[in-house]
């Protein structure tokens, strides 16, 4: 194992497209839901909780082994809304790129011969998560701070919002990550023995509703 890898699996200038998309945010700024940094917290902890938790259980049974066509069907479906399905795809797709570019291994190859639109992004993070030598729990780890990270990211842009406000929130959700990700391993451990059927599926109705509002919108600045 290396937490170099880590490092370099959950960085913002990883060439995994992330930085073209806003978690929601986008979509969330225009309908006034964030508006300031209380906001912001507000939506990054429930993002973590719901889509949050559910990425970070795919990603970790990815990386403990669980066969990743089936996790793929599971996260579809837990996606209700086409426009994030499409947006999922796209973003595991371009990982896919950079993983096998990054940590050659022929269970990406695989995937993405399997799957050449492209998986589901999370249960390509864990499967490259395996492939760099890191455990479920780091997998976890790097889908958790994703669904966090790229909504703040996003604000910054979309708000002018002083970044070192949208720090602190990701650094005040640093101990709810740290429990999605222990439960996001657990759901895991228990997928390895009951079947994909054992992993969490919390819903956000507001994410995917803001999601296929974003997708008609003529002119936005973020893929979704």
């Amino acid at each position: 194992m290396s937490r170099a890898a880590l490092l370099v699996l959950a960085d913002g200038r990883f060439p995994a497209g992330g930085h073209a998309h806003s978690g929601g945010a986008e979509e969330a700024v225009g309908a006034g839901r964030i508006r300031d940094a209380g906001d912001l917290a507000a939506f990054c902890r429930g993002r973590l909780h719901t889509a949050g938790l559910v990425a970070a259980a795919l990603a970790a049974a990815a990386a403990d082994g669980t066969d990743p066509l089936a996790l793929d069907e599971v996260a579809d479906a837990r996606t209700p809304s086409p426009a994030l399905r499409t947006a999922a795809r796209r973003l595991g797709r371009q990982l896919m790129r950079a993983a096998r570019a990054a940590w050659p291994d022929p269970a990406l190859d695989a995937l993405a011969a399997a799957r050449p639109r492209g998986a589901h992004q999370p249960v390509v993070l864990g499967l490259a998560a395996r492939a760099a030598g890191l455990t479920p729990l780091d997998a976890a780890h790097a889908a958790a701070y994703e669904s966090v990270s790229g909504p703040a990211t996003a604000t910054v842009r979309l708000l002018s919002l002083d970044p070192f406000d949208a720090t602190a929130v990701l650094a005040r959700l640093a101990p709810e990550l740290n429990q999605v990700a222990a439960r996001a391993t657990e759901a895991a451990r228990r997928c390895a023995a009951e079947g994909p059927g054992a992993l969490p599926a919390a819903s956000a109705p507001l994410l995917e509703i803001g999601a296929e509002a974003h997708a008609a919108r003529p002119v936005r600045l973020f893929a979704s």
